[in-house]
């Protein structure tokens, strides 16, 4: 049936899966069709996309209207000791053993993944972390990076060319150093290693500008 989470022991932190209490959204009905509203179901176990240590995390949060079905038999002794074992009493169907198995007629998120014909979307309006011992990109056509600011924390080896846009896309380039260069290194048209410099004689005067 459907039901809507009243409170959920997690809230999108990392922890084992946790319940929830739902109030079934769907009312009795008496002999003279005078509505009779369900009680709040606690302790309700939630369906969580996991397979051993590796979860998608979205844990259910207040106000979320979802779908809980009811286990056959009571499921009490298993949700208490996570093992096989016997029915808790001779109960069966009971609201009392339910399962929240997750959201239906539910607003638009504003935190999303999203699968499209034109690629995969993923959109946080606070921020993406991703967090591991290595991370890796493969595209193979271009990496395109949009942002007012950008920092690097870490060493960083380019293998390939490295340039600079021309026009707005330009800018100037400040480091601290020290600069190390290997080859040569040309600006304006005069090398750094093969320039000369004009009108030079041995005294106290200071040489010219480097001839291009």
């Amino acid at each position: 049936t459907l039901v809507q989470v009243q409170s959920c022991t997690n809230a999108g932190d990392l922890s084992p899966v946790g319940r929830v209490d739902v109030q079934p959204l769907v009312n009795q009905l008496d002999g003279a069709l005078n509505a009779v509203p369900h009680a709040v179901v606690y302790d309700v176990p939630y369906l969580r996309v996991q397979g051993g240590a590796n979860a998608v995390i979205i844990d259910p949060q207040p106000g979320d209207i979802g779908i809980a079905v009811f286990a056959s038999r009571d499921i009490s002794a298993v949700k208490s000791s996570r093992q096989q074992s016997n029915p808790g009493s001779g109960r069966k169907m009971d609201m009392a053993d339910a399962l929240y198995l997750g959201g239906v007629l539910n607003g638009a998120p504003a935190q999303y993944v999203r699968f499209g014909d034109d690629g995969i979307t993923v959109h946080s309006p606070q921020k993406i972390t991703l967090s591991a011992p290595n991370i890796e990109i493969n595209a193979d056509n271009a990496i395109t990076a949009t942002a007012p600011q950008a920092t690097i924390n870490a060493a960083t080896l380019i293998n390939g060319p490295l340039s600079q846009g021309t026009g707005e896309a330009g800018g100037g380039a400040t480091m601290a150093g020290p600069l190390q260069v290997s080859a040569d290194v040309t600006a304006g048209g005069v090398t750094l290693m093969q320039h000369t410099h004009p009108g030079v004689q041995t005294g106290d005067g200071n040489t010219g500008a480097p001839n291009p």
